[in-house]
């Protein structure tokens, strides 16, 4: 790698050089082959050069690569947006835009929320992540390393304990402290917008309490507050289901949306109540690349193959094999290290930890090393980085998906204490 002209502040998971790829495999510059579980962090449900996107690129590229859509609209924009609205199945009247990623979608969210209810305040959760641009830093529930050596961030933001049944938070812990939140550190009626994940990525694949959702969707509403759902990393059929906020129950008053949006290609959007999304000024909402043709077509081929039906197999049949081999490695002890399985549907991870229970960062460093040298990427999460992240495409075949989790198994047996 030529590293004298990458910036050092640049943290590499995995020290090689990837020349190219195919649906869950990809191979160095020097020829070696990996089944990659880390799937560009979420960017690849589809899978690397997705024949269909493939095509629609290089057909797009050939008609049109850019036109910046608020100065001269085009037609790949006003398409995606209207599949994408359709595709969401919100009950409500929806519109949105597009930006160039996910976190630029969150800055855009929060713009709207500050213009609709005229308050600053934002409440976030611990262990969330919302992107690496200022404002999102602010509202990421974890320092190290995003935050250390910033100095302030724009504010205020405020943040709670996510509750899930991954974490051992329950939803009363998570009430309570939103009460004294309220009546210690700030009137609710400073208050725009909650944002959360239905499921945690960074954080370690948490997923939400429904009952915590159902409440704050209800808390929201009767004070004006704006629900903003991050679903950069679960959307787009992780969970089994198009979206996560499905099977909490709520819908959000506005949609983040990012990674694999475009099968690899660079896209965000945020999509909402159309009164919502309306409300400020002309002019206030855009970009110089948001929404390009290219990325646009990577979109709609994307979304044309992301079928109930598909997603719901791809989904089942990934989660049921996670699942099976968990159990199995739980049940005969393969590992001193085997903690938690986290997760929903095929959004899964894999707790380290040490005997006494404590997080083992040291153990998942070694296990990336190892599985790396066996032909397996894998990606490290949680707040202490001690579990694994399972990210393998929704498209994986079944029997290279099966080859990922024999490494896997094989390391995980080696780790000594």
């Amino acid at each position: 790698m030529p590293a004298q002209t990458i910036s050092n502040s640049i943290a590499i998971v995995h020290p090689i050089e990837l020349d190219h790829g195919r649906n869950a495999e990809v191979w160095d510059v020097d020829g070696k082959r990996y089944i990659d579980f880390v799937g560009g962090i979420g960017v690849l449900n589809l899978g690397h050069c997705n024949p269909a996107v493939v095509a629609a690129i290089q057909a797009q590229a050939a008609r049109l690569t850019h036109s910046a859509f608020n100065a001269v609209p085009h037609t790949p924009y006003l398409q995606l947006m209207e599949r994408l609205v359709a595709f969401i199945g919100l009950s409500y009247p929806a519109s949105g835009m597009l930006t160039n990623s996910g976190a630029e979608a969150a800055e855009n969210a929060l713009k709207i929320a500050r213009g609709v209810t005229r308050r600053t305040a934002v409440v976030a959760f611990d262990g969330g992540f919302h992107g690496r641009t200022l404002a999102t830093l602010n509202l990421n529930g974890k320092v190290a390393p995003y935050k250390q050596g910033i100095g302030l961030l724009p504010g205020p933001v405020y943040h709670l304990p996510y509750p899930s049944p991954d974490n051992d938070v329950s939803v009363d812990q998570a009430l309570k402290a939103m009460e004294r939140l309220f009546s210690v550190e700030i009137d609710v009626n400073e208050v725009a917008c909650f944002i959360l994940e239905p499921i945690q990525g960074e954080g370690g694949f948490l997923a939400l309490e429904p009952a915590f959702a159902r409440h704050l969707r209800q808390f929201c509403d009767e004070r004006g507050i704006l629900l903003i759902v991050d679903e950069i990393q679960s959307g787009f059929g992780r969970t089994g289901q198009r979206f996560g906020f499905g099977r909490l129950g709520i819908e959000p008053d506005l949609l983040l949306l990012g990674k694999s949006i475009a099968g690899g290609v660079p896209l965000g959007a945020v999509v909402g109540r159309r009164q919502l999304m309306d409300t400020l000024q002309r002019g206030a909402l855009g970009g110089t690349y948001s929404g390009n043709p290219i990325a646009c077509a990577a979109a709609l081929a994307s979304l044309e193959q992301m079928s109930d039906s598909n997603l719901a197999t791809w989904g089942e049949r990934q989660e049921k094999a996670i699942v099976e081999r968990y159990q199995r490695w739980k049940a005969s002890g393969l590992s001193a290290y085997l903690g938690r399985l986290t997760g929903t549907g095929a959004m899964r991870g894999i707790e380290l930890v040490n005997a006494d229970g404590s997080p083992a960062p040291q153990a998942l460093a070694t296990l990336l090393q190892t599985t790396r040298e066996a032909g397996l990427l894998i990606m490290p999460s949680g707040k202490y980085r001690h579990i694994v992240r399972l990210l393998a495409p929704l498209t994986i075949e079944p029997e290279v998906f099966e080859e990922g989790l024999d490494i896997l198994e094989r390391c995980l047996a080696g780790l000594s204490a």
